[in-house]
């Protein structure tokens, strides 16, 4: 390109605040400074695909470069491109500066985004304008998140011989997926998968397992993080606990099983199933009598190893040195209350999706039965042995998701796991109709599809259509719908009812990110460098995100970002330096890099 290119910019962008809250006014602005820039156009004032009319424009302005700015911006490209080859312009000109794919959506991004669009003004790749420099790492790493996002990347450091540090806020390690009776599409038993590498994490010798733990707060520089961590009292000895279990055996405090999803009642002291990492027992303050004041200490008196119980145990706070941190925090199901005309919580039969999972393992309430939530004699509805089984399920889609009442995005698991969910009542209640109400049908992954065409050959009823509402009349569960295909409303009868619930980040996302500089998008997802070509790092030198704390994905998804998180962290300490982040970086550094790299100059 010469000298004398002239430069066109188009801001590309619906200006509604759904998708992006940065000034793109002001953005417009700074670019209109740029001497060599001779027109900027805003899309809510050009008339987009009049092909006359940007022909005529490129002529009137003798533009010889596009940049395109904003979101999305690959989506008309093809456009630009037609009209450029129709005046002999070459398509290379067009240059796209991308603000979702650098991560730059928010006010606080205005300065990102600025140095975004200097780049393609420059005609310089953003990644080699910024490029930040390195310091000397420590190698230790602090995984945050003991899911199996968590998991993979702590094995993969640990086996090749480094420190790791894996934190889990909960009392065993496993996560979401410790849950599942199986995983979509091959139906595999989740438990065999993942309690093998829980095994392993807990028997590492590279691996120091902090549970029932959380990370207060973080601070130092790229390469050398220092970390304090809350060690919150189990009130048990990991040390002498021989997991017998006749502490819970004799407790007389209850509560509803977190891990179960409340579908069951467990007592103060616990574990929270049977495979446990550790496999140890712990009391929860909050429903532990004794804690809360009251006269107790039964699981003292029957604990058959001395000195293993002290209901008196505090807080202990322990500070960690780090060079690499990667967060893997997970995410958490969107609260069906929300959505009340859906009858959660009003209605005993209509069921989370993750509730329903507990139902149907065999490690379960029920022991893999499906059955009736029933009232227990202290009036807690809980899932029991014994209890009548439905002879009618419906499972409704998106609940939480692909809604702008809560969350716009799509989940992408919610149907996948919906269609296992139906195969596996098909398979424990053969006689029993099963229907699946859903919006579109998101087979996206290897072997999804051909699981979707195998559902509907087991005689499960799929019904395209958005649900509005259950209501209950005379014990009966009644699903208003619709039916797209066949044009009709339907009011369908059933016995029970799950709902396909969402995935939201949880609830300390923003704050942990904060803690680390991490960028979040406008729902609380944490955001990489770039979606693309780098959705592992992120601005701060030395932290990875893994898993479902960047947004949703499946279970095949996760474990390979978290694998890549681990490769990055080796390949640090193996050279024994650690990137300072983008975040070390400001505008002028980036302008002046992408002036010194580029063959356009100020005229």
């Amino acid at each position: 390109m010469s000298e004398n290119d002239l430069t066109g910019i188009f801001f590309y962008h619906p200006g509604d605040g759904n998708v992006s809250n940065l000034d793109f006014k002001e953005l417009m602005q700074f670019s209109g400074t740029f001497k060599h820039v001779a027109v900027v156009w805003d899309s809510e004032k050009f008339p987009l695909w009049d092909k006359k009319y940007l022909e005529s424009q490129i002529r009137k302005f003798n533009l010889n470069r596009l940049v395109i700015a904003g979101y999305d911006t690959g989506m008309i490209k093809p456009f630009f491109a037609m009209v450029f080859s129709t005046l002999g312009i070459p398509v290379e000109n067009i240059l796209l500066a991308d603000f979702i794919e650098h991560g730059a959506m928010e006010k606080s991004n205005a300065e990102l985004a600025k140095a975004i669009v200097v780049c393609g003004i420059y005609n310089v790749p953003f990644e080699d304008a910024a490029k930040p420099g390195e310091s000397d790492v420590c190698p230790d790493t602090l995984v945050i998140g003991g899911g199996i996002a968590g998991i993979e990347a702590s094995l993969e450091i640990a086996d090749g011989n480094q420190k790791v540090y894996l934190v889990e806020k909960t009392g065993t390690i496993g996560g979401h997926m410790a849950m599942f009776d199986k995983t979509f599409p091959t139906l595999d038993c989740a438990a065999c998968i993942l309690t093998p590498k829980m095994v392993d994490v807990g028997q590492h010798p590279y691996i120091d397992l902090m549970t029932y733990s959380e990370v207060k707060s973080i601070e130092g520089h790229p390469g050398c993080y220092k970390a304090k961590i809350l060690k919150k009292a189990r009130r048990v000895d990991l040390s002498k606990c021989i997991g017998c279990g006749t502490c819970a055996e004799k407790c007389p405090g209850k509560t509803y099983s977190e891990f179960d999803q409340g579908t069951v009642l467990r007592t103060a002291i616990y574990r929270s199933f049977p495979q446990a990492v550790p496999n140890k027992y712990l009391i929860d303050a909050e429903s532990c009598r004794y804690v809360q004041g009251e006269k107790c200490g039964v699981c003292v008196k029957v604990c058959p190893v001395p000195d293993c119980i002290d209901l008196d145990a505090k807080d202990e706070e322990v500070e960690i040195t780090i060079g690499n941190i990667i967060v893997a925090t997970g995410f958490k199901v969107f609260d069906a209350k929300r959505a009340g005309q859906f009858g959660y919580g009003k209605y005993p039969n209509v069921l989370t999706s993750l509730e329903f999972e507990r139902l149907i393992n065999a490690a379960g309430p029920t022991g893999g039965n499906i059955t009736y939530r029933n009232k227990d004699k202290k009036g807690n509805w809980v899932f029991t042995t014994g209890a009548d089984v439905p002879d009618s399920v419906a499972i409704i889609h998106c609940i939480g998701s692909r809604d702008e009442n809560y969350n716009a995005y799509c989940s992408k698991v919610c149907c996948m796991y919906s269609l296992k969910l139906a195969h596996l009542v098909k398979e424990k209640l053969p006689g029993a109709e099963v229907y699946e109400h859903y919006i579109d049908m998101r087979a996206f992954g290897k072997g999804y599809e051909e699981f979707y065409e195998r559902i509907k050959r087991e005689g499960i009823h799929i019904i395209r259509g958005r649900t509005a509402t259950v209501k209950s009349t005379n014990g009966e569960l009644i699903i208003r719908s619709e039916d797209i295909e066949s044009g009709r409303l339907l009011d369908q009868k059933v016995e029970m009812v799950i709902l396909a619930v969402g995935m939201e980040p949880t609830d300390d996302a923003r704050s942990l990110a904060g803690m680390m500089g991490i960028e979040v998008d406008k729902y609380g997802w944490m955001c990489g460098i770039n979606n693309i070509s780098d959705s592992v790092n992120t601005r701060s030198g030395g932290v990875a995100i893994a898993g479902t704390c960047q947004g949703p994905k499946d279970i095949p998804d996760t474990v390979v970002q978290a694998s890549a998180a681990a490769s990055r962290v080796l390949q640090n300490i193996i050279k024994g330096k650690a990137s300072n982040g983008i975040s070390s970086l400001s505008y002028s550094d980036i302008e002046k890099r992408a002036k010194e790299l580029s063959t356009i100059k100020e005229m």
